[in-house]
């Protein structure tokens, strides 16, 4: 199983890395994610520039395809060409986008009758494609999941390493990066707020 985490030039590395750091901490387990861009080289919002693991095509093939976030967003949504590297399929793929990325699912029809998850800054610019933005970090319907705050980052990730590997896998991974001496309180509230709460804990 692969994911794409689509990255944009002026990308937030916090939305990009975390994810597919997290992500790939399942790849014994099968699944594997890729910085996926647009042009060989994308900058970062901090001038941090990055090597795209896998070019726009691969978002076609792609199991999961996680839509980052960054301070060029709009400039994103405004070009047809981009949007046209999005074939995107929620009958067939887990799709999210994390902050600004709501912007991009919004513009491709993604978002119409549901709510979404965003960044305060970008909250009002979704709010005017007629997406309700919630006052929470992680929102999911069906196979579309948007996430809001670059933190939020990692919700994103555990619901598709729940959705592809499973509960258990996603507990495993986040366990592994929390702050030490914090990783029980970590991992149930990443959970909780992915809607996965502990059995044993109700």
């Amino acid at each position: 199983m692969r994911v794409a985490v689509v990255t944009f030039d002026g990308f937030n590395e916090l939305d990009s890395f975390i994810a597919s750091a997290l992500i790939n901490r399942c790849r014994a387990d099968g699944l594997e994610a890729f910085i996926t861009t647009p042009t060989p080289v994308v900058t970062s919002m901090n001038g941090v520039e990055v090597t795209g693991q896998r070019p726009m095509g691969f978002v076609r093939e792609a199991d999961v395809v996680l839509i980052g976030s960054g301070v060029k967003t709009r400039d994103v949504i405004a070009d047809d060409r981009l949007l046209s590297m999005l074939p995107l399929d929620p009958a067939r793929q887990l799709i999210g986008s994390q902050c600004s990325g709501a912007l991009v699912l919004a513009r491709l029809g993604l978002l119409a009758g549901r709510p979404a998850c965003a960044d305060l800054t970008t909250r009002p610019f979704v709010e005017a494609m007629g997406v309700p933005v919630l006052d929470e970090p992680f929102h999911v319907e069906g196979n579309i999941a948007t996430a809001g705050g670059c933190l939020a980052s990692q919700y994103l990730a555990a619901w598709t390493i729940t959705r592809t590997l499973g509960e258990d896998a996603a507990r495993a991974a986040v366990a592994y990066v929390a702050p030490v001496g914090e990783q029980r309180e970590t991992v149930e509230r990443v959970m909780s707020a992915i809607g996965v709460r502990d059995a044993a804990r109700v």
